[in-house]
């Protein structure tokens, strides 16, 4: 059962009598599950519609058990699928609404999972640089770090691929043993050097006049970068003499 704190965070008010929490109550009923939350991100997702706290005549945001458990829904999905935020506000308000929605998958999949799907239009894969921030929990000069060091690239219109997401979610996870992001150049080289070696293979595919040619140019890709990542991590496996789960 969540338990509301009174002061902290949230002004130093209480759920009282009314049942409602502060934010830093909500912040704590969440840390548990959700240990990089914060007072900023929980913010962010409000004025991503992703929730919609009431507000004190004195201004102060009150949240409801359905508006934390819609927060966790949030978290979840970006931790788990990868989502971005525009994707889950359209779900989430779909079965709000009734409708029996599948949930969209999108970015990297949890190992054993199945592939996903082709999402709809190519703007469902992208994020905005201020999700990717609050997907990450980090600041703008830590982003202008990791992409001084070639860890994260914006697009050519400033927005980032989805798989972004879980790059900056390792950056970070690494961060937590003392692992810099100057430390992890190694690490981009070597995938950049995996990537040229695969698209060597499949250029001559790629530049084919037949378009199921090139289409198959696509398949043989994802093969490629996946024999080429089960390698990789066979061989860190092997240096190290440990075997992961």
């Amino acid at each position: 059962m969540l338990q509301t704190p009174s002061g902290g965070a949230g002004h130093g008010t209480t759920a009282a009598d009314s049942g409602l929490m502060s934010i830093g109550a909500v912040l704590n009923a969440l840390r548990d599950e959700f240990p990089d939350i914060t007072i900023s991100k929980i913010r962010f997702l409000e004025s991503e519609g992703l929730v919609e706290p009431r507000r004190t005549p004195a201004g102060y945001r009150k949240f409801s058990a359905h508006d934390v458990e819609r927060l966790g829904q949030v978290l979840r999905m970006q931790r788990d699928h990868y989502l971005p935020l525009k994707v889950i506000r359209e779900h989430l308000d779909a079965m709000e609404r009734g409708e029996a929605v599948p949930l969209p998958t999108l970015g990297r999949q949890r190992d054993g999972e199945p592939a996903p799907e082709p999402a709809e239009g190519p703007a469902a894969a992208r994020i905005g640089r201020e999700e990717l921030l609050a997907a990450a929990g980090i600041d703008e000069q830590e982003l202008k770090e990791w992409e001084s060091y070639g860890l994260v690239t914006p697009l050519s219109d400033g927005v980032y691929d989805a798989e972004t997401v879980t790059v900056a979610s390792l950056v970070v996870q690494l961060g937590r043993f003392g692992i810099e992001p100057r430390h992890l150049r190694v690490m981009k080289a070597a995938a950049d050097r995996e990537a040229g070696l695969v698209d060597q293979v499949v250029a001559p595919l790629k530049r084919h006049r037949n378009p199921q040619t090139r289409a198959h140019a696509e398949a043989r890709t994802k093969e490629l970068a996946g024999l080429a990542v089960k390698l990789h991590a066979a061989l860190v496996q092997t240096a190290l003499g440990v075997r992961l789960p």
